[in-house]
């Protein structure tokens, strides 16, 4: 039997044992980082990328030759054959097997690493998806943090700039959550985490969030709405009234982004000329005073250059670990280690969103801009209540009644029929009028 090939989609491909083991092959391989150029030899990789990137890309180019094996770089959209109109499962398609072993690609469209591991014959790993994940980007993070604090278990991290459309921040406050790490968010006001990331948060991860007393943060939380997250479900704070919210007294990492104005709308420019900055007077907040600075990169003006020589900031040290622990990844999809931890199980099955019912409400994901090489399709993440997301992108589809195939009746959404409907016969509509302009008709007992 053939193996069955494994891709990087979501940082949620990976156990949290995974993780764990990988952190300590990274940090074998980065005791001597020239000691292991056979690893990988004979093998390649293919850069696509259909944005921008300097640290992601010449981080898993540079981590690919030190393994020993060779690199095919497509850096722009432009210099690929997208240019003419060609859609990305055919460049996926041509790309691997004989010309690659593995594929790395960013993409501007959410869910194109989903559709990029549907078609290809190789390995996929996504280098960012839009606004939807940066698996590897929080690899990295999760692997520093692990270095300097010895666990990421309890530990208190805020996030702070924008968490709306940060790709990072999106895989990062899930695997937090995953491990156990209580989360503090500080968005710039009007860049908060997106209501979809919040409602996978609590129910997946049991991360409830609560209004946060970030008073003695200073300067940091002066003007957000801060939210504090913490794994332990349900929090005591949370069966009583307390309109302080729950106090931030300790922090042991302030995770800066940048905003994202690529992705933005002209209504937020007015926000951004006050967008928020971290320099040594924030810093300087009682609960900060031991924190270590993280950063994705690139870096604006949200981080002041006064922190680059204090010993707190570890965001240039955090991008120097992307080699190692992309040599890790690469040479675990490449089948060239074997951990000893057990694999999470096969991703959740897709089944199709059928023509004229609920589409994925995303205007940027995968499924609006291919729609030649791409079918709309949900994967249902509750039961009771029934719930349905984008297989694609992961954000909630909206619908008001759900439709049986077989029987062509319709059901509204809290009824126990409707929870007994087989995914791969359930129909998704937006409402009443909808449902029988397609031809079904009401349940009757």
């Amino acid at each position: 039997m053939t193996p069955r090939i494994r891709h990087l989609v979501s940082v949620d491909d990976l156990s949290v044992a995974e993780i764990r083991e990988l952190f300590s092959v990274a940090r074998g391989f980065s005791e001597d980082i020239r000691a292991h150029a056979n690893l990988c030899r004979g093998l390649i990789s293919a850069s696509l990328f259909f944005e921008p990137s300097t640290r992601t890309r010449l981080s898993f180019e540079s981590s690919m030759l030190r393994l020993g094996g060779g690199v095919l770089t497509a850096a722009e959209m432009t210099s690929l054959s997208s240019a003419k109109g060609e859609s990305l499962a055919d460049t996926v398609r041509v790309v691997s097997g004989a010309y690659a072993d593995l594929v790395v690609l960013r993409h501007p469209s959410e869910g194109a690493a989903r559709l990029a591991a549907e078609t290809a014959s190789v390995p996929v790993i996504n280098a960012g998806d839009g606004s939807h994940e940066h698996p590897t980007q929080t690899l990295c993070d999760l692997y520093t943090l692990w270095i300097e604090k010895g666990h990421i278990e309890g530990l208190d991290v805020v996030l702070a700039g924008d968490l709306r459309y940060s790709r990072t921040i999106h895989s990062f406050v899930y695997a937090l959550a995953r491990f156990g790490a209580n989360i503090v968010c500080v968005p710039h006001r009007g860049f908060e985490l997106p209501e979809y990331v919040v409602r996978r948060l609590r129910e997946e991860y049991g991360a409830e969030p609560m209004r946060a007393d970030a008073s003695e943060l200073g300067a940091l939380a002066a003007e957000s709405d801060v939210v504090y997250m913490t794994p332990q479900k349900p929090h005591q704070l949370s069966l009583f009234t307390d309109s302080r919210g729950l106090r931030v007294g300790r922090v042991d990492a302030v995770y800066m982004t940048r905003p994202q104005t690529e992705r933005h709308g002209q209504d937020n420019a007015g926000e951004l000329r006050t967008y928020m900055r971290l320099g040594q007077e924030s810093m300087a907040a009682e609960p900060l005073r031991e924190a270590v600075v993280m950063h994705p990169l690139p870096r604006r003006d949200e981080i002041s250059s006064d922190l680059d020589d204090d010993p707190r900031s570890i965001y240039f040290k955090q991008a120097a670990r992307g080699v190692p622990i992309r040599m890790a990844i690469l040479a675990l999809f490449l089948g060239r280690i074997q951990l000893e931890a057990r694999p999470v199980e096969a991703v959740p099955s897709l089944f199709p969103i059928r023509a004229g019912t609920s589409p994925c409400p995303n205007p940027s994901c995968i499924s609006h801009t291919e729609v030649r090489h791409v079918r709309q399709a949900f994967k249902l993440t509750s039961r009771d209540p029934l719930r349905a997301a984008c297989g694609y992108c992961s954000q909630e589809i909206p619908f008001g009644l759900v439709g049986c195939t077989t029987t062509r009746h319709f059901h509204p959404l809290d009824s126990p029929s409707a929870r007994k409907i087989r995914p791969d016969h359930l129909v998704l509509f937006r409402d009443l009028e909808q449902a029988t302009a397609l031809g079904f008709s009401a349940a009757t007992r």
